[in-house]
């Protein structure tokens, strides 16, 4: 699914230079380096001086460590304050900037003639316009032009950076700097593609009314006992992660509803919001990723109202491709939806940790306003690393504050998808309401991969759900599609039915899943105990991967969900 790339170092150095650059005596001091450009960028020479960059500029949080408190206080389900979600207000008085820091930026920033704008409701982000030679004097730094080998682009970009030392405590990192553009890739593969690229194994599949032509929402409700039953609270919402160029089209869903839910009605339908120029433009070609994640959260989410969040290409947010972007938009509703699911994601190692936190922390932030946030796991199995024996783990599934989902095939029973990715992250250490289930696994076969993963990290996937031959509408035919871009969807569409239970027992959402998953919810998931994640990094390679096993796995998870028993152990 993604490319290799090396691991990015990066580092907040100590060294203390003064600035060639500017006729004053401003000590400067490095925030942020990397040791080279990543595989595939060479360097071409300096950048343009007449050349303007937008530069975002992170601000210092108040206390970005309270956000985080306050969401495990409202998604642990032992704590007094459990379900007892924050409102905007009081999540933003948690990240916005101290007085000092706002006052001291906005400064400099006015001594130096840029007028900032802000990008975020909280006052945390803000991005500026600069031509090249003033950004090379604010930061003390050479940007430079850099080549993408495989697509022919330049991009700008510097290998280190400093900042003023009396800024230093008031801006986390600027950014796009040290951080390259990253590949964004969707999780779902078309069957040929799964074939060739996964060797997963063909499994005997035991006769089903359901499921013996491909997965279809029907298949979904036999498997995971999920109801008819229409949801019945507009206010009870499911947004969908669009991307331009994954266009969702009207007339298709309407045909994909007559033949597959002919009980509701064919033209139940979503709503649309615009995200950096985002349109989702009906007479766009498919390329299957919004087919797929609009007819499986419309056509299984029985009448909860769906909302497809669609980024196009002018990214604020630069390296991150809208993700940020994204995330912000929903921090600045005063009602964000209940859920989020999201198909695309990134290497892990292709950010740097601090830009990487940045979006972890305001998911975190999102998370303790009631948001659960789902992200397919990827289709890559452990993934390959260039040069290296070493795993490689996917983001934002290493992020400790979402849900990532991996994939199963099959029915009765359920195996694990072969190109459900997983494993241990390299940047985030394994959070508290991991430990048992994780301990447990690394105790048993922990050896079995050693040398190859980060045991102390945090480990994904979290559940799982059917990955492989969804069957999806799309011109004028019927085609199946593969991979965890189709689990994740499917697990959302679960979680808001359940919350729309819950809003008739007037509870609240289930917000961040995790600690109660594990602590609790885990009770009423299938565990996956067959099949393995498996993929071949090069021709000559021996196929790589983790077993399915009792307990969690980094293959599926704590396993597949059943509506039945969630609702239960809900006491709905």
């Amino acid at each position: 699914m993604l490319p290799a790339f090396l691991l990015l170092g990066f580092a907040s150095l100590g060294s203390t230079v003064a600035s060639p650059l500017v006729a004053t005596s401003t000590t400067f001091r490095i925030h942020e380096v990397t040791r080279a450009a990543p595989v595939g960028f060479a360097e071409v020479g300096p950048a343009p001086p007449e050349a303007t960059i937008n530069l975002r500029i992170a601000l210092a949080q108040s206390d970005p460590s309270g956000v985080v408190d306050v969401l495990y206080k409202v998604s642990d389900p032992d704590s007094e304050t459990y379900g007892q979600h924050f409102s905007k207000g009081e999540i933003e008085s948690f990240v916005a900037p101290t007085d000092e820091t706002n006052q001291v930026v906005q400064s400099w920033l006015e001594q130096n003639g840029l007028t900032p704008k802000q990008l975020a409701s909280a006052g945390d982000w803000l991005g500026i316009e600069v031509p090249v030679s003033k950004a090379n004097n604010l930061f003390n730094t050479t940007f430079s032009l850099f080549r993408n080998a495989e697509t022919d682009a330049e991009t700008v970009r510097t290998l280190s950076y400093s900042l003023p030392e009396y800024l230093r405590s008031h801006i986390d990192l600027v950014y796009p700097t040290v951080s390259f553009p990253v590949h964004l890739v969707r999780t779902g593969v078309d069957a040929s593609s799964a074939l060739a690229s996964y060797h997963g194994t063909v499994f005997r599949r035991d006769p089903s009314p359901a499921c013996t032509n491909g997965t279809t929402p029907v298949c979904l409700q036999e498997l995971y006992r999920i109801p008819l039953m229409p949801a019945i609270h507009k206010k009870n919402r499911l947004g969908v992660t669009g991307f331009f160029g994954n266009s969702a089209h009207y007339v298709w869903l309407e045909s994909f509803l007559k033949i597959f839910r002919p009980d509701m009605n064919p033209t139940t339908n979503f709503s649309v919001v615009g995200i950096d120029g985002g349109t989702n433009d009906q007479d766009a070609p498919s390329v299957s990723e919004g087919e797929l994640d609009i007819q499986y959260t419309v056509g299984v989410a029985t009448n909860v109202p769906v909302i497809y969040y669609f980024i196009g290409f002018d990214n604020q947010d630069g390296d991150l491709s809208g993700f940020l972007d994204e995330v912000n938009v929903l921090l600045a509703l005063d009602k964000p939806p209940q859920v989020l699911t999201t198909s695309y994601g990134f290497s892990e190692s292709r950010l740097s940790f601090t830009l990487t936190d940045k979006l972890c922390q305001a998911y975190a932030q999102l998370g303790a306003r009631g948001t659960t946030i789902l992200y397919a796991s990827g289709d890559s199995g452990v993934g390959c690393s260039s040069n290296s024996e070493s795993y490689r783990t996917t983001f934002p599934s290493n992020c400790p504050f979402v849900t990532s989902v991996g994939g199963t095939q099959g029915f009765s029973p359920e195996k694990a998808w072969a190109g459900s990715s997983g494993g241990f992250s390299n940047y985030y250490a394994r959070p508290k309401y991991q430990d048992d289930a994780v301990l447990a696994y690394l105790k048993a076969h922990g050896d079995a991969n050693k040398g190859r993963l980060n045991s102390s990290g945090r480990t994904f996937p979290d559940i799982a759900a059917k990955a492989d031959n969804f069957r999806l509408f799309e011109v004028d035919s019927i085609s199946p599609i593969y991979g965890t871009s189709a689990a994740s969807p499917t697990v959302g569409s679960i979680i808001a039915l359940l919350n729309d239970r819950l809003a008739s027992a007037r509870r609240p959402p289930l917000g961040f899943l995790n600690p109660w998953l594990y602590k609790y919810g885990r009770e009423a998931f299938t565990d996956i105990t067959a099949g393995n994640s498996s993929i071949q990094c090069s021709e000559n390679d021996t196929a790589r991967g983790f077993d399915a096993v009792r307990g969690w796995d980094p293959v599926t998870g704590l396993g597949t969900p059943r509506f039945d028993k969630l609702l239960k152990l809900l006491r709905l």
